[in-house]
């Protein structure tokens, strides 16, 4: 007898990300996206994610949803399975994703797999609460929940291990999502919406985002301070999304968009809140390097809220010209645990992995572990 698996792909899931517009909720948000570019993120993240199940082929049966919401995904991958209800034409609607998911339970499944961010999960959340265990794959863009694999690989690999009994154990995950007109004007609403329940291997699965508060105000300055002093004329320095970053703005005294990511060149702003397309432009034929930050409980220093940053951008712009800042206090409340990429380019996560210097305040750097 074949286990069975569920699988609901959200098709528009992290379009808006290297485009810079935070998320993708709504249509006019979504059709906004294409129009400057935005592709499809999710498909080859739920590929990549069916890819580390390889030798179960004869163990599993999925249950999943017509065209690009499953069917697609998983008619190369040798897997059973079996189309459940039917999708309307055009884009994909976060009742699609709902009444998907409750048939898809109703079916018996032991593991729910969905592929998309905090928006997807929220509808994972509304139509099977914690009747199922259910893992995400992520491909969304601001990604505060903690109900994810921290790569699409790693969400595999822990579905292959609760599928063959090797991480029997669940947990009760966070469900958070925020505002995202708020996102937009520079503001984040979190909220917690419920607990889904997840297979858990702690090395596999993210933690939930970790706000800003208690940051040590007069540390982040020096961290800035160091930044600044060390910059170099006629080198394009792109400064990613964050609190700890902005202070690097404000040291500049230049306009910051605290969820963007801003351009500097000789200490003067020439581009504001770039999108992927604008920074390739900006950094051809040009010395760059790259300022970033880690999200706060998470550990992310990239595929998390700076998704304009993506692997193409880091691959011109070269490991050896990123500068990661972040107090000793955010890196210590990571507790060991290493920080994590997830570009969706497994060569630019496997380039970033290692150690790397932290700038921890002026003339002050720790080294740290990177891990995709």
């Amino acid at each position: 007898m074949k286990r069975k698996v569920g699988l609901i792909v959200n098709p528009i899931a992290g379009m808006g990300g290297k485009v810079g517009l935070k998320g993708t909720d709504g249509p006019e948000i979504l059709k906004k996206a294409i129009l400057i570019g935005a592709t499809p993120e999710s498909p080859r993240r739920a590929i990549r994610a069916l890819e580390r199940l390889a030798g179960l082929e004869d163990a599993l049966h999925f249950f999943t949803c017509p065209g690009a919401m499953g069917e697609s995904e998983l008619a190369p991958s040798g897997f059973d399975h079996t189309v459940i209800g039917s999708i309307a034409p055009g884009d994909t609607t976060a009742e699609d994703t709902e009444r998907a998911a409750r048939e898809i339970r109703e079916a018996g499944v032991e593991l729910l797999l969905f592929v998309g961010g905090d928006g997807t999960a929220r509808n994972i959340y509304n139509a099977v609460g914690d009747q199922v265990p259910v893992l995400g794959i992520p491909a969304g863009v601001k990604m505060h929940s903690a109900v994810f694999g921290t790569t699409p690989r790693n969400a595999g690999e822990l579905a292959k291990l609760f599928l063959q009994g090797k991480a029997v154990g669940t947990r009760e995950a966070e469900v958070m999502d925020i505002d995202e007109d708020a996102f937009r004007d520079q503001r984040v609403s979190a909220r917690l919406y419920g607990y889904l329940r997840i297979p858990f291997e702690r090395r596999l699965v993210q933690s939930v985002k970790a706000g800003a508060a208690g940051q040590e105000d007069t540390v982040v300055r020096a961290i800035a301070l160091d930044v600044v002093s060390n910059m170099e004329p006629d080198c394009i320095y792109a400064i990613g999304p964050g609190t700890t970053t902005r202070e690097v703005m404000r040291v500049l005294d230049l306009p910051n968009t605290l969820l963007g990511v801003d351009v500097v060149l000789n200490k003067s702003l020439v581009a504001s809140d770039a999108n992927e397309a604008e920074l390739l432009e900006v950094i051809e034929g040009k010395p760059a390097r790259i300022v970033v930050t880690i999200i706060g409980g998470q550990g992310y220093l990239f595929g998390r809220g700076n998704q304009q940053i993506s692997d193409r951008v880091i691959e011109r712009v070269g490991r050896d010209n990123i500068i990661v800042i972040a107090t000793r206090a955010k890196l210590f409340a990571l507790n060991g645990e290493p920080m994590l990429v997830d570009t969706g380019n497994e060569t630019v996560n496997e380039m970033l992995s290692g150690y790397v210097k932290v700038t921890t305040g002026v003339k002050e750097k720790l080294v740290y572990k990177v891990c995709s």
